[in-house]
């Protein structure tokens, strides 16, 4: 027992975050008293910090990142990030292998269909704006501000669109703005689409239980649903769904 403490406390590790399974991440390691540095992409005005050291901002790409953790020492790093964080993902993987740093994706379940369920897939934001006009007229937007202008051409429909930071224009001419973030709630979720008279959800396949809660919804109200699919991995030796999991890893990686 002695000789494991030793060897985790060897270890300082980074987490690339801002995620909640990124926060338990941080949190669990603190109680170890395993050093632990958490990085925030700082794209969100008020993100919710975890626990311990936190630095926000880029690295500038692969090589920037590679420098960082050799000057700090980085023994472990473990990718939180969201998962359609594709850059920065990409960029854990070339910067670690070139600095000789072992790597541990964590991710989040996709979420699955249940019995009820009117999904509808598409591998892009663009597809799943082509898809909407067969479906509804009026929709709940919540797949980031950041994507907001893929659906900015469609004049013919009305968009109630939730993020967490106002979005920059363009948007799509007829919409109605929410900045809120989760956790939400089914009743909520149903509420909201009834009075919106929402006709289709339109989301990413980020997972989790924090915005589970509309996919209940639409099926209580027998809406369907357009899912936009994850990116292709970036390419991380070894993917973790679980904190024990990540916990389990780190002595094998010193």
């Amino acid at each position: 027992m002695g000789r494991r403490k030793e060897i985790e406390v060897e270890i300082r590790v980074l987490i690339l975050g801002g995620t909640a399974e990124a926060r338990a991440l941080a949190a669990a390691l603190t109680e170890r008293d395993i050093p632990v540095v958490s990085s925030l992409a700082g794209r969100v005005a008020r993100p919710r910090l975890p626990v311990g050291e936190v630095r926000v901002g880029g690295f500038g790409g692969p090589e920037g990142l590679a420098a960082w953790l050799a000057e700090h020492r980085i023994r472990a790093v473990v990718d939180a990030t969201h998962p359609f964080a594709e850059r920065i993902s990409a960029s854990a993987v070339a910067a670690t292998r070139s600095a000789g740093v072992p790597l541990l994706r964590l991710e989040r379940p996709g979420w699955e269909a249940s019995p009820g369920d009117d999904w509808h897939w598409t591998s892009s934001l663009t597809e799943a704006a082509e898809l909407l006009p067969e479906l509804g007229g009026r929709v709940f937007l919540t797949t980031g501000r950041q994507g907001l202008p893929t659906f900015a051409h469609l004049d013919d429909l009305w968009f109630l669109i939730r993020c967490v930071d106002p979005p920059e224009p363009p948007l799509p001419k007829h919409h109605e703005l929410l900045l809120n973030r989760g956790p939400y709630e089914v009743d909520g979720e149903a509420g909201l689409l009834r009075t919106r008279r929402i006709e289709v959800l339109v989301t990413k396949d980020s997972g989790g239980s924090m915005t589970a809660a509309k996919l209940v919804a639409a099926r209580r109200l027998g809406l369907p649903v357009v899912l936009v699919r994850r990116p292709a991995p970036a390419g991380a030796p070894r993917t973790v769904t679980t904190v024990p999991a990540v916990l389990a890893w780190l002595p094998r990686a010193a």
